[in-house]
């Protein structure tokens, strides 16, 4: 039977001049893409070889090996209905892309009339989400030469940001001994967790500050903050005279009620001695 096919290709390859197609074959320019959120995106299924006239064509979501169908019996359904269409002859473009689209997308087609009647090819999809405005911790007020942590943190973008911090509308560089103007801060700066720590917090080190996360889809920042550096623990001192006076109000009050129970005692004495 083999050698009849082959007989028979070569027959027309006489009378034609060519070799047709032995079988569908599929191509795509890129197995890996990366697309923006809501932004649109092409998958290309590029059809090198292929005979059957009117092949099947179908596109399958695959997350977390779960396959399901985005392109079926000529038109898009599933997570892409509304928001995909097929480019012909089998390039599937996604108008709207969101972060739940982040999977692996697999085209298949089917010609029957063809010797190989069937190619597959997978390709894979992530969408990058921009940072969200970030959540920041800064500390109001803080005593010359303690310790002292600022610390920035959003969950929505992907990649995951990496973080910066700015004072006075400039970036503190990541290594402070490697510029002039801070070789003689103490902090430390974690870009991943969007850490700020100082070990010993200088007069120098007020101002007002915010942090920008950031990756390859975009950027956010959470407001200004503003920090003191104080000579004294002028915080503490404050609270423990608030301490104090807590604990002499309690005094007072305390008196008072002794003294009003003695009294009351003193006219009710007075009164059955007579």
């Amino acid at each position: 039977m083999a050698l009849q096919r082959l007989m028979s290709f070569f027959i027309l390859y006489s009378i034609l001049g060519y070799i047709p197609s032995l079988g569908v074959i599929l191509r795509t320019t890129d197995k890996t893409v990366w697309a923006n959120e809501f932004e649109p995106i092409e998958l290309t299924c590029l059809i090198e070889s292929i005979s059957t006239n009117n092949p099947r064509i179908e596109w399958k979501k695959i997350q977390n090996g779960v396959p399901s169908y985005v392109y079926f019996q000529n038109q898009i359904s599933g997570d892409l209905e509304h928001r995909a269409q097929l480019i012909q002859p089998a390039n599937l473009l996604i108008l709207n892309t969101s972060r739940a689209d982040t999977a692996e997308y697999r085209c298949e087609v089917a010609a029957i009339d063809d010797h190989k009647h069937f190619d597959e090819i997978l390709i894979s999809l992530a969408v990058r989400v921009k940072p969200v405005v970030p959540r920041c911790s800064v500390p109001v007020g803080v005593t010359v030469g303690t310790s002292s942590e600022l610390r920035c943190l959003e969950n929505e973008g992907f990649p995951a940001s990496q973080y910066r911090w700015f004072r006075n509308n400039e970036e503190l560089p990541q290594d402070p001994k490697s510029s002039p103007k801070f070789i003689n801060s103490t902090y430390f700066i974690n870009a991943d967790t969007g850490g700020l720590k100082f070990r010993r917090m200088r007069k120098e080190d007020a101002g007002e500050y915010y942090c920008q996360a950031k990756n390859v889809a975009g950027h956010a920042q959470c407001p200004t903050q503003l920090m003191d550096v104080y000579d004294v623990n002028i915080v503490g001192i404050f609270l423990k005279v608030l301490a104090a006076l807590a604990g002499f109000i309690v005094v007072m009050v305390g008196v008072c009620h002794v003294q009003k129970h003695h009294c009351f005692s003193s006219g009710k004495d007075h009164t059955g001695t007579k």
